[in-house]
């Protein structure tokens, strides 16, 4: 008996020391630089303090803003006798994946009504690009290399999403330093040498991080080149609305590239343009040459969908459904788009005249209201934007990128002074 006691007590030392040992190896990751930017502000207590970091809309108080077109949805919906909370289909909603490839696509679109197009419900954008990423990991045809092509910069999550799929990412050149604008002949010069039927990552609209867009004839040749080359266009649309206030403005490129025949699919978000950040709601619409093809196509995202997330969330599916097939809300929807933006474009146009005619800050600052969108590459250096953080507690990435959301009324003389004086030398 003594002894059965011994082997017992032993194996439960070993055994504890397997569990003690299991993850030591595991290496300590490194946190996002946004989210360890976002925890550092709330934490200063310094009065002045201003965060630029944060990719939500804030009003001119620094506050969240629920659009009240919002407000008006939900109460729609918790009031209604039908209201359930059953698993939706795979691939969502479907009230909503209809209404949501209308809204990107645009009701009058031929692959719309041919049929051609595959639209599932995904968890905001960032599932939208995981899905089509996994989507193209497992099927697509690849040139040569496991490769997508991403612009540079891009959003900080794109490489982590496309590795994690097995897909390596390399760059394409995008922004020009030089001019703090589009690096055009870079862009267009990688998309002739790339291997015919590479993969493009294209921002749609609002480019996050530089707020640089193509002009419209620019998008005509970067159409036209992926044609002959036969690139794949991977279409990322988190802001529809946020460039220019008007949301069939901003789908234009999509919707031009779908016209003129380009192979691609379109992720797409509402938690900028509907100020529904938390509910996580989004779509991935992959435009087929054939109905048959779509079909096809459907079949495999439910079964990848399924082996992640089974099904989508309801809640703000729902909340976006009413919006856009209800008219009026549809059309205060716009309205409050169209203050979001506004108020956008105005912080651009305060900044701009502070630095140039008051100030007279060195340099020339014409990108502050040639960008679009949520976000602004200043061009300053990373120092420049150390030394905003350490002693003006303002609180940026290194690379210069800031949110015009987080600029108000309020606090914009501050930035605009820091700002100077970081430039000049003098913070």
């Amino acid at each position: 008996m003594a002894t059965r006691l011994k082997q017992i007590f032993s194996q439960l030392n070993s055994s504890s020391s397997m569990s003690s040992e299991l993850w030591q190896n595991v290496p300590l990751a490194p946190p996002d630089s946004i989210f360890k930017l976002t925890a550092a502000y709330k934490a200063d207590t310094f009065e002045q303090k201003i965060n630029l970091g944060v990719g939500a809309y804030r009003d001119d108080n620094d506050k969240p803003w629920v659009l009240p077109v919002v407000r008006k949805a939900e109460e729609i919906i918790l009031n209604s006798v039908a209201l359930d909370h059953e698993y939706l289909p795979i691939t969502g909603l479907p009230e909503f994946t209809v209404a949501a490839a209308k809204l990107i696509l645009g009701s009058d679109s031929t692959a719309l009504s041919q049929g051609r197009v595959t639209s599932v419900q995904t968890i905001s954008g960032t599932g939208a690009n995981h899905l089509g990423a996994l989507f193209l990991s497992r099927f697509y045809q690849f040139a040569e290399n496991k490769e997508i092509y991403l612009s540079d910069p891009t959003w900080a999550n794109h490489p982590a999403i496309f590795n994690n799929v097995g897909i390596a990412p390399v760059y394409y050149p995008y922004y020009d330093p030089k001019t703090i604008g589009l690096n055009y002949d870079g862009f267009i010069s990688s998309l002739k040498s790339a291997p015919s039927g590479s993969i493009f990552l294209i921002h749609a609209c609002a480019h996050n991080p530089t707020g640089v867009d193509p002009t419209r004839e620019q998008w005509g040749a970067i159409a036209d080149i992926m044609l002959e080359k036969e690139h794949y266009g991977f279409f990322d649309c988190a802001y529809q609305g946020f460039a220019s206030g008007d949301l069939d403005n901003d789908a234009w490129a999509v919707r031009f590239f779908v016209d003129k025949g380009v192979k691609m699919l379109v992720c797409q978000s509402f938690a900028k343009n509907a100020g529904l950040y938390g509910e996580r709601v989004g779509a991935l619409h992959i435009v087929s040459p054939t109905k048959e093809a779509a079909e096809r196509v459907k079949s495999q995202l439910s079964v990848l969908q399924r082996s992640e997330i089974s099904n989508p969330p309801t809640y703000g599916a729902r909340i976006v459904t009413l919006i856009l097939n209800n008219t009026s809300l549809f059309s205060e929807w716009k309205r409050d788009i169209s203050t979001m933006a506004g108020r956008i474009i105005d912080m651009r146009k305060e900044l701009h005249k502070i630095l140039t005619e008051e100030l007279h800050t060195p340099g020339n600052w014409d990108h502050i209201v040639n960008q679009i969108g949520m976000f602004s590459f200043t061009g300053i250096t990373p120092e420049q934007s150390k030394a905003l953080t350490e002693k003006a507690h303002i609180y940026l990435t290194v690379n210069g990128r800031i949110s015009m959301t987080g600029l108000n009324r309020n606090n914009i003389r501050y930035f605009a002074t820091s700002l100077d004086a970081a430039v000049r030398g003098t913070l």
